[in-house]
This record gives structure tokens, sequence and C-alpha cells, in this order.
């Protein structure tokens, strides 16, 4: 997982977005009254899109926000770059308050350092693969050859080699979805912000993407906000994942603490069908080797098969399946703790314990 730090790339303070002519009162109404959306909609016709919501993403984080339709997750990315106005709250990129900012620093950050990609990729027609994904550095006044070079970058990042020269109805849904990503990559911006891209794609195409959106990632070191509706692909490709609800953020945390430690029934109920094998790792079930020798008796460590605390359940089974001694868990070939056969079934069931410090 990439590292936060406290300089922040996108931070957002208690946001709020309120729509309708009352949103003030509305706003106030939620805050004293704790009146649900459903009540400010009745009493107020206001819509309450995203309800006081603070978080962070460090440079390099991919973090995703996922949600149900109508959650407020497409409202609360489109904050990001003031797409949307925030009723209340602070929004800052790379420490700047981009409520202060002109409309031409606005517009400059919009070009400079963030790079957007939706589910409907709005490719112009009339123009070919290369003149689409040069068509943002055309707006920002770079010559022919600049351009050029940018978008067939761009467009090799991506695997399209060799199809510059066609157009958008002569791609595939996947390869057109490939378009918009070296478009919004062509500029090489710091930040990406991305709304349900592969939603619409068979699940083959889907993960591929994914696969490929996770390597260029990493490559160019992109700061990503992620929306999507789909918990599996949130897990896959997240560092972080925030759940929403009726434009609050129920739980903000890894993979690993939202899958072991749901904050509600909302949130046990969206992750009970998922697979914990890949996601729950040795330290989060080992135990000290004292408590498990004072509890089962003494214990030959060398005969044991060794692990790492980073090691997930799954190669965890693995190490298990040939043996019947319970597994060693080593840093730089020190003993830090222990996972029983019985913790390693309670770890498949979802459940953890409090892990060892590993050294």
């Amino acid at each position: 997982m990439k590292q936060r730090s406290d300089d922040a790339v996108i931070r957002c303070n208690g946001v709020w977005k309120v729509f309708g002519h009352r949103a003030a009162e509305a706003m106030e109404a939620v805050k004293t009254q704790g009146l649900s959306k459903e009540e400010i909609r009745d009493q107020y016709d206001c819509v309450v899109g995203v309800r006081d919501a603070s978080f962070s993403v460090g440079r390099g984080e991919i973090f995703c926000i996922m949600g149900l339709s109508g959650s407020g997750k497409s409202t609360l990315i489109r904050h990001v770059n003031r797409l949307i106005e925030p009723t209340a709250g602070d929004i800052y990129i790379e420490g700047q308050n981009i409520s202060d900012m002109s409309q031409k620093d606005l517009r400059a950050l919009r070009a400079e350092k963030i790079g957007m990609v939706f589910q409907n990729m709005a490719l112009m027609p009339h123009r070919t693969v290369l003149e689409n994904v040069a068509f943002s550095q055309e707006v920002r006044g770079h010559d022919v050859k600049e351009r050029r070079q940018m978008a067939l970058r761009a467009i090799k990042a991506v695997e399209l080699d060799g199809w510059e020269t066609k157009y958008p109805d002569e791609l595939s849904g996947g390869m057109q979805q490939r378009v918009g990503l070296a478009r919004a990559i062509a500029a090489d911006p710091a930040i990406l912000l991305m709304d349900e891209p592969f939603s619409a794609l068979d699940p083959l195409i889907r993960r591929q993407l994914q696969d490929k959106f996770m390597s260029l990632s990493a490559e160019m070191k992109k700061t990503t906000l992620f929306i999507t509706h789909d918990l599996d692909e949130a897990i896959r490709i997240g560092d972080r994942i925030a759940i929403m609800k009726d434009g609050v953020l129920v739980q903000v945390g890894t993979p690993e603490d939202i899958i072991t430690n749901p904050s509600d029934d909302y949130v046990a109920d969206f992750v009970a069908g998922i697979s914990k094998l890949t996601l729950i790792s040795a330290k989060k079930i080992m135990e000290p080797i004292a408590a498990y020798t004072k509890r089962e008796g003494s214990l030959e460590i060398d005969a044991c098969p060794i692990a790492h605390p980073d090691y997930s359940l799954d190669q965890l089974v693995d190490l298990s399946i040939a043996t019947h001694l319970p597994i060693i868990v080593k840093v730089d070939d020190k003993p830090v703790g222990i996972v029983s056969k019985n913790a390693l079934l309670r770890g498949i069931k979802g459940e953890t314990q409090p892990s060892v410090q590993a050294a």
C-alpha cells in the first residue's frame, strides 16, 4: 500500500453539498436535529448530496469511494476540481484551498494537474484516436509537434499502438475506454479523477483494464480518486476504500480493515460475500509464540513452516496443507508470531485477533 503523508495531495475537510434553494437551512437542520435525507427532502425540498465528508489521499495512492447509486460518490468527486461548488467545507489540492482560486487558476489546475476519466468517454466521432488523445493539448495551446508526441506516448502507455488513425466507431468498448484513459494521462497530470470508468464493460475486459490502470498508476506515480459501485473492484485496486451511503462516508480504511472490521451492519452486509483469502494477512491472525506454547505445550520452532507477516491467507493455507504444525511468522529471520490451524480457520471466516507487533 502507498504511504500516506501529512502533505496529502487531496484533502477534503467537512465537505457538504445540499441541493435546493434552502440549502443552508437544510444543512443546519441535519446538524442540529439529525434529520434524514428523506426528512430534508420532505421538509425543505432539498437533497443532501454529500454530508460532512472528510478524507485525504496521499501521493501515489489509489483511494476508492464505493457506494450504490444515489450515495453521493459522483457528486463528491466533482468537488475535487470544483465542477461542483460545496455548500460548506474545504477542498485542498497540494495544500491549496481551491475555493480561493480565481477562475484562471482553476482552469490551469484542471488543465495541468488533474486528468479525468468517466464512464462515458465522449470521444469525438469525427476525430481519430490520435486526434482524440491530443485534443486536450490542442485546447491548451501546444503546437502540433508537441501534442502529437504527448499523445503518442499516452497511446503507447495504454497499448493502442497501431490504432492511431482509427476512428472511435472502429474500436471496441474496451479500446474506447483506453482512448479515454490515454487522453487523461497525455499531459502527465499528478492527479487522476476516475468516475466508474470501467463499469459498462464486460467482466473480462474490465479486469484487463483494471490491471492496465494499476500498472500505469504505479509506473507513473499517479494519485487517484476512483469512484465505483463495485466492492470487488474497489478491493482489487484500492490502497484504501471509503464506503458511502446517503452522502455519508460510513467507513474509511484498507480493504483488509473493512473486510475484517466493518463499522456497522450496512458495511457488514456489503462485505459478507467477499473472499478473505487474499485480503487478510498473517499479521492480522498471528498470536505471540509464548501464548501458544503456554496453551499447547512446547514446540520445535525450526520444524515449522515459515511465513512473512504480509503473507495472505491463501499463502498460509498452502503452507499449512502439508503439515500438522503451526506456521511461524518471521521478520529478518526473527520469530514475531505464530499462526495456528484454528487461527487460520477463523481468519478464513473473517475473524481476526489483535496482531503481534512485527519487529
